[in-house]
């Protein structure tokens, strides 16, 4: 619950703002709604978790009705639980198959990610 009401912290959103250089924006659940918050999002597609679309709603050009969405440098996930697939997505645009199917064998997380959509 506490990014419902940090989006309204002037000071806060301030100081995401400054991350307007950084190569990528990425956040997961309800983090979105602080990209949002910051202006990160406009004219955007993105996604937040499932129970907070209509929160996202004003912030974005679309949201997006899945698990992981890419639109640029901006990267959104859906509920907590899609922060693994986040990440290995993320690790994705770093390294090669082999290095990122060999962390998945050491994290034990035989699963493929699902539910991606990139603009």
């Amino acid at each position: 619950m506490g990014t419902r009401a940090l989006r309204y912290d002037d000071s806060f959103v301030s100081w995401i703002k400054d991350a307007k250089n950084a190569k990528y924006l990425i956040s997961v659940c309800t983090g979105s709604l602080l990209l949002g918050a910051a202006g990160f999002l406009h004219n955007k597609k993105a996604t937040t978790h499932p129970f907070t679309y209509d929160l996202l709603e004003p912030y974005c050009q679309t949201v997006i009705r899945t698990r992981i969405v890419r639109d640029g440098h901006i990267i959104t996930g859906g509920g907590v639980a899609t922060s693994i697939d986040l990440g290995l997505y993320v690790l994705r645009l770093f390294l090669n198959d082999k290095d990122l199917d060999n962390i998945k064998k050491q994290m034990d997380y035989p699963y493929e990610t699902t539910g991606i959509s990139e603009f």
